[in-house]
C-alpha cells in the first residue's frame, strides 16, 4: 500500500473497514421518546459549559433503525437534556447504548456521538409500546406507551425528532494527554414524518454503575412519542473548542 494510498482511508482495519464511508440515510426510523423531569442539580453536573440547562428535561430515546445506509439493521436508546447555546435549543447527548459494532464505531470515530454496547428493544405488547434497554445481562430501562392513542401534531413530531445535538467529541493524544476535545453540534435533515402518536407513558430506571441512566431520575413524566420517519444525518459542525478556551 502506497503512502498515498494510507492518507486516503476512511478507518481501519485496512483491508475490512469497520464502518462505511457514506452519508447515513435512515428509512422508517421509529421512536419511543419520553420526557420527563427530573432533579436539576443532577443534570447541571452533567452538562458541560458553554451549555446552559434552563429546565431539566431529560429525553429518554429508544430508536427502531431496520434500514440504514451502510449500517443495517440495529437499535439504540439513550439519555438527552434540554439544553441551549447562544440562544439555540437544543439537546445534550448524553449516552447512547446501542447493539451494533458498526454503528458504535462509526458514531464514536467519524462523529462525536456518545456510544457504548448495549442491548435495547422496541415491541408491541398488546395495546402497549415497549422499549426496554439491558446492559449486560441486567435491565436498566423499561418504557411504556400506549399504543397510538392520539395522532400528534407533525410540528410537534418534527419539533422532537429535530432538536439540534450537542456533544463532546474527544481524540487522544500519543502522550495520554487530549488533541481535540470540542463541543460539537449535529443536525437530522431531510426529515419525512410517516407517522406520529402521543399517550400515556411511564418510565423506570434501575441503578447501574456503567449504565448509570438512574442518576438522572424520573421525578414526573410530562410527554411522550411514538414517531416513524424518514431521516439523514448530518455531519457535525465544531462549535467550541476546550483546548483553547
Amino acid at each position: 500500500m502506497q503512502k498515498e494510498d494510507v492518507a486516503r482511508l476512511f478507518t481501519t482495519p485496512v483491508d475490512s473497514p469497520a464502518y462505511a464511508p457514506a452519508r447515513y440515510r435512515f428509512t422508517n426510523r421509529e421512536y419511543l421518546n419520553i420526557y420527563y423531569r427530573t432533579d436539576p442539580e443532577a443534570v447541571r453536573r452533567l452538562v458541560p459549559e458553554p451549555l446552559t440547562v434552563t429546565d431539566p428535561i431529560v429525553r429518554f430515546e429508544i430508536m427502531r433503525m431496520p434500514d440504514t445506509t451502510g449500517l443495517g439493521d440495529y437499535t439504540e436508546a439513550g439519555q438527552l437534556i434540554a439544553v441551549e447555546h447562544e440562544g439555540d435549543k437544543g439537546e445534550f447527548n448524553l449516552a447512547m447504548y446501542v447493539d451494533s459494532v458498526p454503528a458504535i464505531s462509526s458514531g464514536r470515530e467519524y462523529s462525536a456521538y456518545p456510544k457504548k454496547s448495549g442491548s435495547p428493544t422496541l415491541y408491541v405488547d398488546s395495546d402497549t409500546l415497549v422499549g426496554t434497554l439491558d446492559y449486560g445481562t441486567l435491565r436498566v430501562a423499561t418504557a411504556t406507551m400506549g399504543y397510538k392513542h392520539h395522532a400528534m401534531d407533525p410540528a410537534e413530531a418534527l419539533a422532537q425528532v429535530c432538536a439540534p445535538n450537542f456533544m463532546i467529541k474527544t481524540v487522544p493524544d500519543y502522550d495520554g494527554g487530549l488533541r481535540v476535545c470540542d463541543l460539537v453540534r449535529t443536525r437530522i435533515t431531510d426529515v419525512t414524518v410517516k407517522s406520529a402518536y402521543t399517550a400515556p407513558a411511564r418510565l423506570e430506571l434501575f441503578a447501574h454503575a456503567m449504565a448509570p441512566l438512574a442518576d438522572l431520575p424520573v421525578l414526573e413524566v410530562v410527554g411522550a412519542g411514538h414517531i416513524l420517519t424518514d431521516l439523514t444525518l448530518s455531519p457535525v459542525e465544531p462549535v467550541f473548542d476546550y483546548l483553547t478556551a
